[in-house]
């Protein structure tokens, strides 16, 4: 028997990126990815691509940061890992840095007219399938802590971030798509990244969501 095979599609926070840090990942059977694999178990495959500073559709210019944008890669993507019956989608925190200029209704147009109809239309390569979609609503940014003030980058993605998750699955509804909200798990020091335990709680959430998906 095939196992089923999930793509989860993300950006640092599918990556591992440990909150606070200059640049150090979660081990591996610390990372919401890993974890959910060994919950799901034997039947199913799940396939990381987590990719630091990727966003929707805007261009990182910084220097060191090509490659960056999501839609780009997305295509190549999914025909890499074809055949795959599940897409689990979180991006858009780094679309809400000030610089981009972006508001949530925006973000959400961004997902929806690249992603999801991408997504829903891109027909296997080797069987007669299209992918499922689960989108999941990015954690909502804490800008209040020291680090993230400092850093100034998410100045006003608090409010933006809350205002996501009822975009997100307003989308997901529209399209018949899977919904899963992350607003009661915690970032770290950094106020984008997520905890050890809010890893933990992401994978444990998406467990009981793919398998009521599967039953």
């Amino acid at each position: 028997m095939e196992k089923i095979r999930i793509l989860c599609y993300g950006d640092s926070n599918t990556w591992g990126f440990i909150s606070g840090t200059a640049h150090q990942r979660y081990g591996v059977s610390e990372r919401w990815t890993s974890i959910l694999s060994e919950l799901l178990g034997n039947e199913f495959e799940v396939i990381e691509e987590g990719l630091n500073s990727r966003t929707l559709t805007s261009d990182d210019v910084r220097p060191g940061k090509v490659g960056k944008n999501g839609y780009d890669y997305l295509i190549p993507c999914l025909d890499t890992h074809d055949p795959i019956d599940l897409v689990v989608l979180m991006l858009g925190t780094n679309e809400l840095r000030k610089d981009y200029h972006n508001t949530a209704t925006e973000i959400g147009e961004k997902l929806e007219q690249y992603f999801v109809k991408t997504i829903l239309n891109r027909k296997s390569q080797c069987r007669e399938s299209y992918p499922k979609l689960l989108i999941v609503a990015p954690p909502p940014v804490n800008e209040e802590v020291n680090y993230c003030k400092e850093d100034n980058l998410y100045k006003g993605a608090s409010k933006k971030s809350e205002e996501l998750t009822p975009i997100y699955e307003g989308i997901a509804k529209k399209y018949n798509c899977y919904f899963l909200s992350t607003k009661e798990l915690d970032t770290g020091a950094d106020g984008v990244h997520l905890t050890k335990e809010s890893h933990k709680r992401l994978a444990e959430a998406l467990n009981l969501k793919i398998k009521k998906i599967y039953k």
